[in-house]
């Protein structure tokens, strides 16, 4: 199998360090030389990888944000990296990866106990331990405040009651991280696996992000310790800071898919010859879709690296990501697309990669908030209006508005 030499026609390589160059290189090689092998096996088979796992653990690829525990504490840009490389892989590795690492052990390690970090996060970065993240509902996903997902206050501990959809890793989790109303707000659990009460099955069905399990969670009369509970969340916006970590991830994501995508549907245009004698490639049509899908790429790595450096800085703000995560989501969407018209009917076989990134940037142009929603993000930030809450209609002429749209669905 040839090595993918990346996509780089602005010379970008030169704006990272040295540390950026060889993180990228180090998880292109294993998403070639592994993942690359058996990954579409695996979307046939409808499977999570499960035997990459230890190795990603090795590589420090779960929580490579952290310092702590001998994680290795990496920037924005260089962990952006890896969530590109994965996804030029598979979005649903990818996900794995993500939902492990922004949304299991970032809230562990910024909202729990000491006693939670040091149980959990050692395992959880080796890949000993698996986690999962329940903050989206069946009837409540861009609306995440409108959760109906309850814990109450007991003498010993907390009950809680509800249900949780379309969560990734939801039946191999080991722990998940559960955000339920209580009295005092929105607050953050640890609700291990064969813990009394709780249930969780697989979503079957799926025609996308198939090498990733996604998951459906039920609470009934749950009984969890008192110390289950995240002592450091308070409120929607502790899930909320956990999405932004996640959806920051998902922006560099979109970028690989793009990646993988163009570039099979570039090395099969020089080698498919039609008509003339010619490869496909010498068509006008042809060299403007890829001249598209290259152009778009490249402006899409000059956003992802900014953000980047504005989340070292401390500087970035949640509708910046929401900007990356819509613009490089649809990017990858539409490389996809034409991807799969240059390819012709092979663009709809598994012989090659396109019509399985096709089929699982679907999923990812919806979860984590919705193109649309974060279009709504934006739009709040550059007018100071929020679009969210639909105009208040008289209740003689029509019946009661729904319950106000938030700013994003999560997994």
């Amino acid at each position: 199998m040839s090595r993918f030499p990346g996509v780089d026609l602005l010379e970008l390589d030169a704006l990272l360090t040295e540390e950026e160059r060889l993180v990228r290189d180090t998880v292109r090689a294993f998403v070639d030389d592994k993942v690359k092998p058996i990954i579409e096996e695996c979307h046939r088979e409808a499977r999570t990888p499960l035997e990459l796992v230890p190795e990603m653990g090795a590589l420090n690829l779960f929580g490579a944000s952290l310092s702590e525990y001998g994680l290795p504490g990496l920037g924005g840009v260089a962990y952006g990296l890896i969530m590109q490389e994965l996804e030029r892989g598979d979005s649903g590795l990818r996900s794995f990866v993500s939902v492990q690492s922004s949304l299991v052990m970032y809230p562990i390690h910024t909202f729990g106990s000491q006693e939670q970090k040091d149980r959990w996060i050692p395992r959880l970065a080796s890949g000993e331990a698996i986690g999962c993240f329940g903050l989206t509902e069946p009837d409540f996903g861009s609306n995440p405040g409108g959760m109906r997902t309850t814990a109450r206050q007991t003498s010993d501990g907390w009950v809680l009651n509800g249900s949780k959809q379309w969560i990734t890793n939801g039946t191999l989790a080991d722990v998940a991280v559960v955000w339920a109303k209580t009295e005092e707000g929105v607050r953050g659990f640890l609700v291990e696996k064969g813990t009394p009460g709780f249930t969780s099955s697989d979503q079957h069905g799926k025609f996308s992000l198939r090498a990733s399990t996604t998951s459906e969670l039920g609470f009934h009369d749950c009984r969890v310790p008192a110390d289950a509970i995240l002592p450091g969340s308070t409120g929607l916006k502790s899930p909320l800071m956990c999405l932004n970590q996640a959806r920051y991830g998902i922006a560099w994501g979109g970028i690989g898919s793009a990646m993988e995508t163009y570039y099979t549907a570039l090395e099969y245009a020089k080698q498919r010859v039609q008509f003339n004698g010619q490869p496909i490639a010498c068509h006008q049509l042809v060299q403007e879709k890829l001249a598209w899908m290259a152009t778009e790429i490249s402006k899409a790595q000059l956003l992802a690296y900014q953000l980047g450096k504005l989340k070292d800085s401390g500087r970035l703000k949640h509708w910046q990501i929401s900007m990356g995560k819509r613009n490089n989501i649809w990017l990858a969407r539409e490389c996809a697309r034409m991807a799969r018209e240059i390819l012709g009917a092979n663009g709809i076989v598994d012989d090659y990669p396109v019509i399985r990134h096709m089929l699982n940037i679907e999923s990812v142009y919806t979860y984590e908030g919705t193109h649309d929603i974060h279009g709504l993000i934006i739009g709040e930030a550059i007018t100071g209006i929020p679009a969210f809450n639909a105009p208040e209609r008289p209740a003689a002429k029509k019946k009661e508005a729904e319950q106000p749209v938030a700013a994003g669905s999560a997994r």
